[in-house]
């Protein structure tokens, strides 16, 4: 009796056996091996890619001394408008052409004195920059088309990485389907 129980138990413990050495993960229908990988083909995509180049070139400018503004013009140029529109405006106008004096001498007062001497600055070289982009096109890797051999056959897949002498494959072992 013994030695029935034996020879029932005994093929079991051989299906786990066989079951390890594929790589058993616990389904009874699925399990994983390692294949032998046959050949690998980089797969590339075209990118656009943009890249900021600053340029740089001298550039003269004017550069104003600093220095005090005086407004004595305007105020001559107001006073001196106001009394020749006074004496010019006659009696019936002489308050509008005496305000009419006043503003048009003020205005040449202060067109006067700001007119510029030769003195006031100078023109130097000043360097200015701008950012500007160029783009590329380059290639670059988006995958590996993976041919490896299993049960005595060629199967292909696509990978994120490059793997290697061999690959992981889960095996999954379902009935056929009857037609």
């Amino acid at each position: 009796m013994k030695l029935t129980r034996l020879l029932v138990i005994l093929p079991l413990f051989a299906g786990c056996a066989n079951n390890a050495a594929a790589g058993y993960r616990g389904d009874r229908d699925r399990y994983y091996v390692d294949a032998r990988v046959v050949h690998v083909e980089p797969m590339y995509r075209t990118v656009r890619v943009e890249q900021p180049r600053r340029e740089c070139w001298d550039e003269e400018v004017y550069v104003e001394r600093p220095g005090y503004r005086s407004h004595t013009g305007v105020i001559l140029g107001g006073i001196v408008g106001g009394v020749l529109g006074h004496e010019l405006g006659g009696r019936h106008h002489e308050g509008i052409a005496t305000a009419a004096g006043t503003v048009l001498g003020a205005s040449v007062g202060r067109d006067l004195s700001n007119r510029r001497r030769s003195d006031d600055g100078y023109y130097t070289s000043r360097e200015r920059c701008e950012v500007r982009h160029e783009y590329t096109s380059e290639q670059r890797i988006d995958g590996y088309r993976v041919t490896y051999a299993y049960a005595g056959r060629e199967h292909v897949t696509i990978t994120d990485y490059e793997p290697g002498e061999r690959i992981r494959v889960r095996v999954a072992v379902q009935p056929q389907d009857e037609y």
